[in-house]
């Protein structure tokens, strides 16, 4: 019997190490070491309600899509391209992971970089997400998101840039959020201006899983900023940029609406001894996303469930909710461009229940290889970049591309 007492007891205590801890919510990450540590049984708790929204993808990524499309190539001869930022004048901006914004006009790519960004590059980081300010016809800015050494230490940083009036070349104007942790994997990376004006940024946990639910720590999260870097007095949490929590590494994010996100995660790949598991959720501000303390399709309170899972490794890269013509059948899907499972994920939501998923597809099955950002264009069609030239895929003579997506 006593045996059996000391085994049980060792049983508990293991689980309890493996879930970890949560710390949404309060103010240090020392108090949530302290108060909110969870056992197995409570994070593997599930309601009724939650396994009905939850679509646990347990083989594959999903059925072959149906819709007809037609893939044009408007660009090569690219190194990584991270991200597209469309001009009014229908230019392209677009980040290549080394450090240079390159501008795409007439359908050409202008040899000479805009701007040569000074950053530190291994692994993940270096020049990721871009986008230009909302009045931009009028002042010229845009937005980056790069690895920078400061004082000989690394961060993770969103610059604001002035593009000159021939767009050929750029010029900084300011530091708009500074000091975001950095690690080999896990920077996130993608910024976007939401329908209110605001630049909400998309950041990783930088291989310190448990910083996602530490709301003063800028890892893990999305932050929401004004286009000057404010916090907005309207923030779920007081003078903090911390918009939504919970978060291991996103790269895509859209709007469901003025205030609901669709948001994707990459799944643990080896962390805590989990693996796969990349996940789409519905967010709004405040949100806990629930990494580390909750995967796959657990629940707790206080956390969000994801919609879906794939217990096969994506990972997803941009995301576009798509509100083309050429497409119809597509339109209010969510397009997600994929990385080592090498597709456009099509995810279709239910009307009434968005967070419930109708039935998600795929399509170009290893077509273009590594797929990295997916965006919709000023014309109204659906752009995605290829990532062979990444280190993780084949690189071809052309380098990487960007792709139309059309009929």
């Amino acid at each position: 019997m006593k045996l059996i007492r000391t085994l049980l007891a060792r049983k508990l205590l293991f689980g309890i190490v493996v879930v970890g801890i949560s710390a949404c919510n309060l103010p240090t990450t020392e108090s949530a070491n302290t108060n909110n540590q969870q056992t197995a049984q409570q994070v593997s708790q599930q309601t009724a309600t939650n396994n009905q929204a939850c679509t646990l993808v347990e083989n594959g990524f999903g059925s072959q899509g149906q819709v007809k499309l037609r893939v044009e190539e408007v660009v090569t001869g690219l190194e990584v391209p991270w991200g597209i930022a469309f001009l009014p004048n229908q230019d392209m901006l677009v980040t290549e992971r080394p450090g240079r914004v390159r501008l795409v006009r007439n359908g050409k790519l202008i040899p000479q970089p805009v701007a040569t960004i000074n950053v530190t590059e291994s692994g993940e980081d270096g020049l990721l997400g871009i986008a230009t300010h909302p009045n931009f016809a009028k002042n010229r800015f845009f937005y980056i998101y790069y690895t920078a050494d400061k004082n000989g230490s690394q961060v993770n940083r969103v610059e604001r840039w002035r593009l000159s009036q021939n767009g050929l070349t750029a010029s900084p104007d300011k530091i708009i959020v500074d000091n975001i942790p950095v690690a080999q994997f896990h920077n996130g990376g993608r910024i976007r201006f939401g329908p209110d004006g605001m630049l909400y940024i998309g950041t990783g946990d930088a291989r310190e899983p448990q910083i996602s639910q530490d709301v003063n720590s800028l890892a893990g999260k999305i932050l929401r900023v004004t286009p000057d870097g404010q916090v907005p007095p309207d923030n779920p949490f007081a003078n903090n940029p911390v918009y939504i929590t919970g978060i291991r590494n996103t790269q895509g994010f859209d709007w469901l609406d003025k205030s609901t996100l669709w948001v994707t995660d990459h799944g643990p790949s080896g962390d805590l001894g989990r693996r796969g598991h990349d996940e789409l959720s519905l967010a709004k501000a405040g949100d806990n996303l629930g990494w580390p303390t909750i995967y796959r399709c657990e629940s707790q309170k206080g956390m969000v469930t994801p919609s879906i899972v794939w217990r096969e490794a994506l990972p997803p890269g941009g995301a576009a909710i798509y509100t083309g013509n050429s497409l119809p059948e597509w339109k209010g899907s969510l397009i997600i461009a994929t990385l080592r499972s090498q597709h456009l994920q099509r995810v279709v939501f239910n009307p009434q229940s968005p967070q419930k998923i109708e039935r998600h597809e795929v399509y170009l099955q290893g077509q273009y290889g590594r797929l990295r950002e997916a965006i919709m264009g000023t014309d109204g069609e659906l752009y995605v970049t290829t990532s062979n030239c990444d280190g993780r895929g084949n690189c071809p003579p052309q380098r990487d591309k960007i792709l139309r997506i059309t009929r």
